[in-house]
């Protein structure tokens, strides 16, 4: 090992990596929701397939399956945009406390 003023790593050691529970928890709750959901569509055209056949219940059934449907993705992707400002991909919006930006950049504030 050399020795002097450069000498030796200038890096600490790794952190080591921990889980991320609330992201983890979230896609477990994002795989629920996007099952649901499929099974709902499932549902929903089996119901439809009997509507069809006469059976005059089976179209309430349907919308009912339909809606349940469009509000399970509706979460799901509303959690999957929580899931990525968990992991830091997407940033908060800017609060309200904030100065504004001046319009124009630097030269217009001259």
């Amino acid at each position: 090992m050399s020795t002097g003023k450069r000498a030796g790593s200038r890096r600490g050691a790794p952190q080591p990596r921990r889980l991320n529970k609330a992201a983890l928890l979230l896609g477990a709750a994002v795989t629920l929701c996007v099952v649901a959901w499929g099974y709902l569509v499932y549902a929903a055209i089996d119901f439809g397939t009997a509507a069809r056949g006469g059976s005059s219940q089976a179209w309430t059934f349907m919308a009912l399956a339909c809606l349940g449907a469009i509000a399970c993705l509706f979460v799901g992707m509303l959690l999957v945009a929580r899931i990525m400002r968990v992991l830091g991909i997407t940033a908060p919006p800017p609060s309200d406390d904030a100065p504004p930006r001046p319009v124009g950049g630097k030269r217009a504030a001259r």
